[in-house]
């Protein structure tokens, strides 16, 4: 029977000392919180597929559309699972805009309108172009509608020719000749 109680006695205390709560250095403290604060577009992965993000970033052609995308503070939403579709503009497209368009849209107090804007521009899911049906209209992230159309085999959104397909690793990306402007 003592030797029963002496073996309790030492369950319980290693139990006790062995859930102790450990106590974090400030280092790790500082690592977890530098860990935390560091998004989905943070995770560096040289393996898989990129994402639409880092797709775009690889863009010379869309230089201007990642810096949107930065400013408006999106870059982590996109970099997400998803899957979304992004109809995304060329810098070209961008150049069509009146002057002073975009420079106006990257000011820190303008970042709402500038998401709202690429908001028009990402739909959650895929939407491949052999899917869509003419007359269409997808519902996108702002929450407006965009409406499809195929003419000659091409395929249009809001009247914008898609011109490439890409596919990611969290979804696909249209590339675009215009800025879908939300009406």
């Amino acid at each position: 029977m003592k030797k029963s109680v002496k073996i309790l006695l030492l369950a319980g205390t290693l139990a006790v000392f062995g859930c102790k709560k450990s106590e974090a250095t400030p280092e790790a403290t500082e690592d977890a919180t530098a860990t935390e604060a560091v998004g989905q577009s943070g995770v560096v992965d040289e393996t898989s597929s990129p994402n639409i993000v880092q797709t775009a970033i690889g863009s010379k052609d869309h230089t201007t559309l990642v810096t949107a995308v930065k400013a408006a503070g999106l870059v982590d939403a996109l970099s997400n699972a998803g899957p979304f579709t992004v109809f995304a503009p060329t810098n070209a497209a961008f150049d069509k805009l009146p002057a002073g368009t975009v420079e106006g849209l990257l000011k820190p107090e303008k970042k709402e309108d500038l998401k709202s804007i690429l908001e028009y521009h990402t739909y959650v899911g895929v939407l491949k172009t052999d899917y869509m049906q003419d007359g269409q209209e997808f519902e996108m992230v702002n929450p407006k509608k965009v409406k499809i159309t195929k003419k000659d085999g091409k395929t249009y959104v809001n009247g914008s020719e898609i011109v490439a397909s890409i596919e990611t690793s969290n979804g696909i990306i249209h590339v675009i000749g215009d800025v879908l402007l939300p009406k």
